[in-house]
């Protein structure tokens, strides 16, 4: 997935952006090109992902870099993929195994961004650039593209804030952010806590293992037995996932308060159209993937990266690393037409299934 107040109307929703959140515009890196051979169509990319406890990755993000990679080089570039399920360790050996298939190129959403620098100099050292994707790994990095991550946090604040309205401080919030090793929950929560200080109470706050939703779920469930029920009014979760386990929770606590997501999953889309989730973060993955293979396809083939690349980042190890930020959503019961649907993320019947027909019908979903 991310600065100013939002309005909930589908037509102020998407945020602009130049260069922002840790981008700069001193210290340009050189062509990060310069180290790849011009290959022509014929590239092999890597690609390795983080984790598929989140359903973005495997449903949005993979399908859609094959896709673009293809469309780019006439059919005749692949893609070799692995997963790392959140294992670090197993993404590092990941590396390893793609620099011995002599890829071309290295697409990387890192497990643990400060773990992964080693094997990002090692890839480096093989000949093979790498793309820091969604997350920006630490290392001598060539280019990346990612939402912009602290306006992620201030709209799910903004939204929260919207929903508890004028009760926003007749009680306590839960903050459950994400997992300590990704560096984009970090952003999430600075963002978050930019809106939220000083307007909201918050009772208990969560670092959340791994993002997983078993995790989630038991924080809260400890959050309501150190708070009581009876005093929370709304949790920001920071993303869809972790929001199940939280709202399952809350159920069985007999609560039903607002309640942050971000990725815009199904079920969190499901669980809009039902009133037991508030809102999402719809970030626009056909975007950002396609602009990981424009880089990676630019990159294997000698290209100048200026056009695809405009900004430019600093991470802890390195600076000026072309990017691309890209904008996001707030998505509420309000907006679903004119953004997962409209976008072909989603089409009616894959949210309005028959535990949610009356439930869309309500909202003129159908």
């Amino acid at each position: 997935m991310r600065r100013a107040a939002f309005a909930v109307a589908a037509s102020a929703m998407a945020v602009s952006l130049a260069a922002c959140g840790s981008a700069k515009e001193s210290g340009d890196k050189a062509d990060s090109s310069s180290s790849a051979s011009n290959k022509g169509d014929n590239i092999k990319v890597g690609l390795l992902l983080p984790e598929n406890q989140t359903a973005r990755y495997e449903k949005f993000d993979r399908p859609l870099i094959e896709k673009k990679v293809k469309e780019l080089t006439n059919n005749k570039g692949t893609v070799v993929y692995a997963n790392a399920k959140q294992d670090a360790t197993t993404q590092n050996q990941q590396v390893d195994t793609m620099i011995t298939n002599k890829v071309d190129v290295l697409i990387v959403d890192a497990v643990d961004s400060a773990a992964i620098k080693s094997s990002v100099q090692k890839a480096k050292d093989a000949g093979i650039p790498v793309v820091a994707y969604d997350r920006l790994a630490e290392g001598p990095i060539s280019a990346y593209t990612s939402f912009d991550n602290e306006t992620v946090g201030k709209t799910q604040g903004e939204a929260l804030l919207k929903a508890l309205g004028s009760k926003a401080k007749s009680g306590k919030i839960v903050m459950m952010n994400g997992s300590v090793t990704d560096p984009n929950a970090a952003l999430f929560k600075k963002g978050a806590h930019s809106v939220l200080d000083g307007k909201v109470n918050i009772g208990k706050e969560y670092d959340t293992k791994d993002w997983k939703p078993e995790n989630a779920n038991a924080n809260m469930e400890a959050a309501i037995s150190a708070l009581g029920k009876k005093n929370i009014i709304g949790v920001y979760s920071a993303n869809d996932g972790m929001a199940g386990g939280i709202i399952t929770a809350l159920k069985a606590a007999g609560l039903n308060v607002p309640v942050t997501g971000q990725d815009a999953e199904l079920a969190g889309v499901q669980r809009i159209v039902a009133g037991t989730q508030y809102m999402s973060v719809y970030k626009p993955y056909p975007e950002e993937a396609n602009t990981v293979a424009e880089l990676a396809v630019a990159i294997a083939q000698g290209k100048d990266l200026a056009t695809v690349a405009p900004d430019k980042v600093d991470s802890p190890s390195d600076k000026g690393i072309p990017s691309k930020i890209i904008g996001v959503v707030a998505l509420t019961k309000d907006n679903i037409k004119d953004t997962v649907i409209k976008d072909g993320i989603y089409t009616v019947g894959d949210i309005c299934t028959s535990a949610y027909a009356a439930d869309c019908k309500k909202i003129g979903l159908e």
